[in-house]
């Protein structure tokens, strides 16, 4: 039979197990299949290694009891943005760059901020799709979790505004404490109808690690430069950690309207210009 070079093989019994694999189209037999499982060996858990993509029916069902893939550990961290991990997971797994990419547009419509920054421990041997519809598949799982713990159920366009919030505040906090703070900045200038005109929205994409200069601001026409256009970006500019989730949601109640980062490595935060500048010259 044909099949991929490493699979997911869930927790459960071995008609669990077969179940669930007819259901991702491996070409199995429910009763046959289980009886040589029960002579064979019960599947393991977690991922398999194949080694090839084409085998007899008995050497697959024998790996699939005895043949563990090696996994690598990949962290995605809160503010990294989906351009960094696929270049480290193409350098990790010799995969394709733009085939990451490709099959991740062709799976969802999220531009960014989807993808849970984790520890990943990830079998080598995966193709993009896989690698790509294991991680969105997490991801998909994780958010709506998040969100029903907190509203009850999960509402996509309610979720799609807090987590280009949440994204924004992940950029710009210092740390977890300033978030609720961060965030209350935010939603006052949104209310006053002000430019955010925050840095941390063009470190998007590619430009994660890109320092932003007056030039920057200045050439930088994406409906992510805050500076020059009012209201939210488009997408979220990172992946958000749930602390920033969070802060989104519930945002610290103050009048704040202004921060800059002190000689702490921290944030002063202040409710008028004259005071901002004067922060700035402090």
């Amino acid at each position: 039979m044909s099949t991929a070079s490493v699979a997911f093989v869930p927790q459960g019994s071995i008609a669990q197990i077969i179940t669930y694999m007819v259901e991702k189209k491996f070409d199995l037999h429910p009763y046959a299949d289980k009886y040589l499982l029960r002579l064979i060996g019960k599947p393991q858990a977690g991922w398999v290694n194949f080694n090839q993509e084409v085998l007899t029916r008995g050497d697959f069902l024998y790996k699939l009891s005895h043949s563990k893939a090696p996994l690598k550990v990949i962290t995605y961290i809160p503010g990294e943005t989906k351009e960094i991990l696929f270049a480290e997971l193409a350098l990790a797994f010799e995969l394709s760059y733009e085939k990451l990419h490709q099959e991740y547009a062709a799976a969802t419509p999220y531009v960014e901020g989807l993808i849970v920054p984790e520890t990943y421990y990830i079998p080598v041997g995966i193709s993009e799709k896989h690698l790509i519809h294991f991680l969105l598949a997490h991801a998909k799982s994780y958010h709506k979790s998040v969100f029903e713990k907190i509203f009850g159920e999960f509402n996509e366009t309610k979720w799609q505004k807090f987590i280009i919030i949440a994204s924004i505040i992940q950029k710009e906090a210092a740390n977890a404490e300033e978030m609720p703070l961060v965030s209350s900045v935010i939603y006052n200038r949104l209310k006053k109808d002000m430019k955010l005109q925050m840095d941390g929205t063009l470190n998007y994409g590619e430009y994660s690690h890109t320092k932003v200069t007056p030039k920057r601001i200045k050439e930088d026409t994406s409906p992510y430069n805050t500076y020059m256009h009012k209201g939210l970006p488009p997408y979220p500019v990172c992946s958000v950690s749930k602390e920033a989730i969070f802060a989104a949601i519930f945002p610290k109640t103050t009048n704040y309207l202004y921060f800059v980062k002190n000689k702490n490595g921290t944030h002063t935060f202040s409710q008028n210009y004259e005071t901002h500048l004067e922060n700035i010259r402090n």
